[in-house]
């Protein structure tokens, strides 16, 4: 293992062995570097050069994995958690204690969702970073996140009620659901586009570029040939899908479809058995195993809706409790139909489901006639 010359890897623990935990029934075992994460306010080393610590988060998932890249005289920032007072002390312990001794150089943000970009415009500020990251994470956070008001206007209220989401619950969504997408701080005012294709140096490594769509477009992913490391952002994730949603902005995507599509080229593009660094949960190796429980996992869900519109049509609102089975919150509400919307257009665009005849505002979709398949 390369020295770093900071105190901390020196009490860094360190694990030699895979730990084996249970898939997916039916499918290979994924393989486990470590078997728990990072302690709160510690660093682990993964790979030489290479630490992941963990952002504390106020939700079910109740964290974040950021990770420190040997990049000569100091470290790059991938990723940043929320923006909030919690992760500002968070990351001023970091910095005054495993980190002690090199400066942070550059700052990477792999997608727009607050907690991998919340805190970047603090980090920027007061360490003096630039931010890199694609054109669309900076826009749409500009656009979703820092634009007062955005989600709360009536064509995106319109959007919940037309698919079946009663007033009530529209109103729940629409103000408290939305309360995490505001949990950003102003961005730099200037960033260092990165795109597809690129490549990137950071210490004596060189990664591609790579970027994913369906959990957020044009989401950032770098992969190290070399090594085998790949930082896979929310993409794939070990033991939870990322939430796939359509959102009121465009009504009509098909966020699922570019979802698979990516992982399908994830699997042709990259080794089963390179390290997959998650944004989420553990590390692991089997990356084309989960990108197959993945794809299995949406299909299932296609069924199930295909299921409940065979006996008679339904609106997307009507269909999250046939996919989600537990009571929700506004938080997790907004997110839950929005992923199952974004099942209904994936099989809208299929040809598998068909809109039905609107009632009183509200549209419903129902089994595609096979004629209707055919002319697809």
């Amino acid at each position: 293992m390369r020295l770093l010359g900071i105190r901390a890897l020196q009490r860094m623990p360190r694990c030699g062995v895979l730990v084996r935990m249970k898939a997916t029934p039916g499918t290979a075992s994924l393989s486990y570097l470590f078997a728990e994460p990072p302690a709160p306010g510690a660093v682990i080393e993964v790979a030489p050069g290479i630490l992941w610590t963990r952002i504390p988060l106020p939700f079910q998932l109740n964290h974040v994995n950021v990770y420190l890249i040997d990049d000569g005289d100091g470290w790059t920032v991938l990723d940043t958690g929320i923006g909030n007072d919690a992760t500002r002390t968070v990351w001023e312990a970091l910095v005054a204690g495993p980190l002690a001794g090199r400066r942070l150089t550059r700052l990477i943000v792999t997608h727009y969702h607050p907690d991998h970009i919340g805190l970047a415009g603090w980090l920027a500020e007061r360490f003096d970073l630039p931010l890199l990251t694609s054109q669309t994470t900076y826009l749409g956070c500009l656009n979703i996140s820092l634009s007062p008001g955005a989600l709360d206007a009536k064509p995106y209220r319109d959007f919940y009620l037309r698919n079946g989401l009663d007033a009530e619950t529209t109103a729940r969504v629409s103000t408290q659901g939305h309360g995490y997408l505001k949990m950003v701080t102003s961005l730099p005012p200037t960033f260092i586009r990165m795109v597809a294709g690129d490549t990137l140096k950071l210490g004596g490594r060189t990664f591609s570029v790579l970027t994913g769509d369906g959990h957020a477009p044009e989401q950032i992913m770098l992969y190290c040939a070399e090594e085998k490391l790949f930082f896979a952002a929310d993409q794939v994730l070990a033991k939870i899908s990322p939430n796939v949603s359509v959102w009121a902005v465009e009504p009509k995507g098909d966020p699922l479809g570019l979802y698979l599509r990516s992982l399908r080229a994830l699997r042709a593009q990259l080794p089963e058995d390179a390290l997959v660094l998650p944004g989420h949960q553990l590390p692991f190796h089997g990356l084309h195993t989960r990108c197959e429980e993945l794809m299995a996992h949406h299909e299932e869900r296609c069924a199930a809706i295909r299921a409940a519109c065979r006996t008679l049509p339904r609106s997307p609102a009507e269909l999250v409790p046939v996919i989600f089975h537990r009571a929700l919150d506004p938080h997790q509400m907004s997110f839950a139909f929005s992923e199952v919307l974004a099942h209904v257009n994936y099989m809208l665009a299929r040809g598998e489901l068909a809109w039905a005849e609107p009632e009183r505002g509200i549209e419903r979709v129902t089994i595609a006639r096979k004629s209707a398949r055919r002319r697809r």
